[in-house]
């Protein structure tokens, strides 16, 4: 049987998704122990997108194989009686065998946000990114722009990214203040590794003033990482949700969903 899950969690107390070899907490790790005892056999599970250290998830969407006959109900309360209380279990469902988290999604939705005054914040320290700079809103509106549809976004990945190619669509990219926080809303078939942090550095430098509306664009056809700007820190960003074609009936994370 093949069931899929939808998560939610707080990265900032892990070293990313992926299980590693050293004894480091993952979310991966933390996952796959606690479904493993709520199955009583062991399980391994695949992600919609692999987040790196620090980074959040309100839809995450895994899915896993295993002969374990329990309902819907039973895997979503006996996991999260089993994890850690920063990861938490929205939802389980079967699904046919042919749905794969990973390779099954056609958009993925990302949200970062900052917040955007002189002192740092500190309830919210691990879960936003600060910017003491004074930001327009209105500049980084108009630098992403130039990133919409389909390019080439080699400039925009981490130079350790493992992708075999780095062309991407970007259906949305908007910005928008909400008091002293900056909400980077973004919506692709897929994303490169660190591509909305390096994307969210280039617009915060532009919104600073530090470089030109047009500088999105300039570094975009460089195709070159070593011409964009800071990677912004991994706190402000949250993987937001993950689409499948309807026939999976996977559900949605609203757009509008708080982050915290």
């Amino acid at each position: 049987m093949r069931i899929a899950m939808g998560i939610e969690y707080d990265g900032s107390h892990f070293c990313g998704w992926q299980a590693q070899k050293q004894d480091v907490p993952t979310v991966q790790g933390v996952l796959e122990a606690g479904l493993s005892q709520v199955a009583d056999a062991e399980i391994k599970v695949v992600c919609a997108g692999r987040t790196d250290a620090g980074v959040h998830a309100c839809g995450q969407v895994i899915h896993f194989e295993t002969s374990a006959e329990r309902s819907e109900r039973s895997w979503v309360y006996g996991a999260n009686a089993n994890i850690d209380k920063t990861i938490s279990v929205q939802w389980a469902r079967p699904v046919a065998g042919d749905f794969h988290a990973r390779f099954g999604a056609v958009r993925r939705r990302y949200r970062y946000v900052i917040v955007n005054r002189e002192v740092r914040p500190t309830f919210a320290a691990k879960r936003v990114a600060w910017d003491h700079r004074d930001l327009d809103e209105q500049r980084m509106q108009q630098a992403a722009r130039h990133l919409l549809g389909e390019h080439d976004f080699n400039a925009y990945r981490a130079v350790a990214c493992q992708a075999h190619s780095s062309v991407r669509t970007l259906y949305q990219l908007d910005v928008q203040r909400q008091e002293d926080l900056i909400i980077i809303d973004l919506e692709a078939n897929a994303f490169l590794q660190h591509m909305v942090r390096n994307i969210a550095g280039v617009l915060m430098a532009i919104g600073a003033g530090e470089q030109t509306v047009d500088w999105s664009r300039e570094v975009l056809e460089t195709r070159d990482r070593t011409q964009g700007g800071v990677t912004a820190p991994p706190y402000g960003l949250y993987f937001m949700s993950v689409e499948y074609p309807p026939e999976f009936a996977i559900p949605q994370v609203s757009p509008t969903r708080l982050v915290w």
